[in-house]
């Protein structure tokens, strides 16, 4: 599978000032890309590292062109003057990666709806508007995609807890398979991606384990490496797929998952919604 390069394309992101989003947007400047980057995050938080403007600044570094836009995936007005935004400066939208999101583990009895709205204002209202407002600027694009960083829908009964979080993550998935069947015809792309094992962000830091889960964690270039190689895919030929990273990695030529460990040789913790962390018949080299 050859990757087409993203030089002069451009990707509309959400949530992207730090971790998962920004090792992504990262990768894509790599070859020169345009990024346009909307997030909450204009000052410093005293426990995420990073603001929009900082990974602005990283995105340029790596190649690209950034466009940081300050802004909340909830609010229709603040996504569609941030489309705007990104298509007067760039002349359109190539990607629309949604991964904004929001996490509480707690259980019915346990979120309250304001935490429950969060969630689902971030990862199901947040996905459907930003998706919303970048697809017509996407249409006749030359291999237009959009991917929706959430999980594989699993409905044996230990996958359906915790209730709020489950919605909300299920809800971005179906959002994205709904995109897949309704863009279908103007070759717009829409796949799901979500990783096998946990990932070194801050929200595993400060939510998920601390620095035990963090050493069992992959990298988020495992994330930043498969999301190049899904939208690097034929946009006509490769859509309503929900896929996990590891599997689009061997799948694209890469032979050893070892190199996303953050500590080699560590026993890896599995992520929500999956079995094993690395693919049936795996072996590391």
């Amino acid at each position: 599978m050859a990757a087409q390069g993203f030089s002069g394309k451009t990707m509309f992101i959400s949530g992207a000032s730090r971790g998962i989003g920004l090792a992504i947007a990262k990768r894509v400047a790599a070859d020169g890309a345009n990024v346009a980057l909307v997030a909450k995050t204009a000052e410093p938080h005293p426990k995420l590292p990073g603001t929009i403007y900082t990974a602005a600044k990283e995105i340029e570094q790596a190649g690209g062109n950034a466009l940081p836009i300050v802004g909340d995936v909830r609010d229709g007005d603040s996504v569609a003057a941030a489309v705007a935004a990104a298509v007067e400066q760039f002349g359109g939208i190539d990607m629309c990666v949604n991964n904004a999101s929001a996490i509480n583990l707690g259980s019915i009895e346990e979120v309250p709806l304001k935490r429950f709205d969060l969630m689902n204002g971030i990862e199901v209202r947040g996905t459907y508007a930003v998706t919303q407002a970048c697809l017509p600027h996407m249409k006749g694009r030359e291999n237009p995609h959009v991917l929706t960083l959430s999980p594989p829908i699993r409905l044996e009964p230990k996958w359906l807890r915790p209730t709020g979080y489950m919605m909300a993550k299920f809800g971005m998935t179906l959002c994205a398979l709904g995109v897949a069947e309704e863009m279908r015809q103007h070759g717009i792309a829409s796949n799901t991606l979500w990783p096998r094992t946990a990932i070194a962000t801050a929200a595993v830091q400060n939510l998920l384990g601390g620095d035990e889960m963090m050493a069992r964690s992959r990298k988020p270039e495992v994330y930043a490496d498969a999301a190049y190689a899904v939208l690097s895919r034929p946009a006509r030929e490769f859509t309503g797929n929900t896929l996990l990273c590891e599997d689009v990695l061997l799948d694209s030529g890469v032979s050893d998952l070892s190199v996303y460990d953050c500590v080699p040789g560590t026993e890896l913790g599995v992520d929500f919604w999956v079995d094993s962390p690395n693919p049936p018949g795996y072996s590391q080299p």
